[in-house]
């Protein structure tokens, strides 16, 4: 009788783990898509400017479209998550992105392209909080710490989007290029969509299928700003990183321009890697440790990165810096979704994303008082940070 009735669960399980299967697939490609969208239109950012006749100031304004489109809708993405399902948010911002990254190159003024990136902005917001808080409960639903490998995917959708970008940069106009990258994601979306919206979630044994998503209290939306803290520290050594790393390597260690340039490159990769192997990673140390772990790790990195006195060590220290930040930033929003539900994952997105935007001009101020090198050291402090703030909050949200 035991063995009948494990080979009847056995068989029960089988439809579930294939939902679940689809379901992870599924929604690894609206990560994917994300970066691959995202890094697409950047690498064409030179050439709008350009066409829109834009000075570096009016760019830098009508760049801050994207950054408001994102932080309005990232606070109002979690109410439309609990009222109609993040997966059917996904869906919908994941035909609103695609569209919307067409329109900068029909622009001809800095104003009109303000105004198409606060759209595009806005669905890259919406798309990044209501596909985490749909990984969120899949991460519960498979009961292992998968959360690492959907950021691996936008990873790697940026590093494929950013190298086809450059490759197709000399032969097709901004037009033709992200129109391109318009049919693609739909296409992409629209093999995607159906397997989001025609199967729900299997519950777990811990959550019971007839439950909401917690709603937060007074505390739990502090330990929820906390994680978004968190968040935030990794995000802005991400933001700095891209912005000011080649300059540093260029500036003041003479580094030649085409390696100069590989410095963000070996730190995305190396994030990438840390991610794909995060899953094992946090299999093996858990939640907090990883969390701790890999806040240590940056810091050293980066202040290796940042006062090392030659290219080649330099480039070690991003390297180190881009496998500490790793998983850190999926970790602590997981933990905001697994306290407070889509609300928590759209606070922490907020914060985190406003680290990306905080990093870039926090070190050309820096740069200006004290040194670039110096400036870049704040990386490192950020990091430590995430590390003791990780090791305080541990056991809030997470299952060790």
């Amino acid at each position: 009788m035991p063995i009948l009735n494990k080979l009847r669960t056995t068989a029960s399980d089988d439809p579930r783990t294939a939902t679940l299967k689809r379901l992870r697939l599924a929604l690894t490609a609206f990560f994917a898509l994300d970066g691959f969208i995202f890094a697409g239109w950047v690498v064409r950012i030179p050439s709008i400017k350009e066409q829109t006749g834009a000075s570096a100031s009016d760019l830098g304004l009508a760049l801050l479209g994207v950054s408001a489109g994102a932080v309005i809708t990232m606070t109002l993405t979690g109410r439309l998550c609990r009222r109609y399902g993040s997966r059917a948010v996904t869906v919908a911002c994941g035909v609103l992105m695609p569209l919307s990254v067409a329109l900068p190159p029909l622009t001809g003024s800095p104003l009109a392209l303000g105004a198409v990136l606060l759209v595009f902005g806005a669905a890259y917001g919406g798309i990044n909080v209501a596909m985490n808080s749909a990984a969120v409960d899949l991460v519960r639903a498979l009961r292992r710490p998968v959360m690492p490998s959907f950021h691996a995917a936008f990873s790697l959708g940026g590093m494929l989007g950013a190298g086809l970008g450059g490759l197709v940069a000399g032969h097709l106009s901004p037009t033709r290029h992200l129109l391109g990258l318009t049919v693609l994601g739909l296409l992409i979306t629209a093999a995607a969509a159906p397997t989001l919206l025609r199967h729900s979630i299997p519950a777990s044994a811990d959550r019971p299928a007839t439950a909401e998503s917690p709603r937060p209290g007074g505390r739990t939306r502090w330990i929820v700003a906390v994680f978004g803290l968190i968040a935030l520290c990794t995000a802005y050594g991400e933001g700095a990183l891209a912005d000011w790393g080649a300059l540093h390597l260029q500036q003041d260690l003479g580094a030649h321009p085409g390696v100069a340039a590989a410095g963000y490159s070996v730190f995305a990769l190396a994030m990438t890697v840390g991610r794909l192997t995060g899953t094992t990673l946090l299999e093996r140390l858990g939640q907090t440790r990883t969390l701790v772990a890999g806040g240590a790790t940056a810091a050293v990195g980066m202040l290796v990165g940042a006062l090392a006195p030659s290219v080649g060590a330099t480039l070690v220290g991003f390297t180190i810096t881009g496998l500490g930040l790793a998983n850190i930033f999926p970790v602590a929003i997981e933990r905001a979704g697994a306290l407070a539900g889509p609300s928590g994952v759209a606070a922490a997105s907020t914060l985190g994303y406003g680290g990306m935007l905080l990093g870039p001009p926090a070190i050309g101020f820096m740069a200006d008082w004290f040194s670039l090198p110096v400036a870049l050291t704040s990386v490192a402090v950020l990091a430590a940070v995430s590390a003791v703030i990780g090791y305080a909050v541990r056991g809030a949200g997470v299952r060790e």
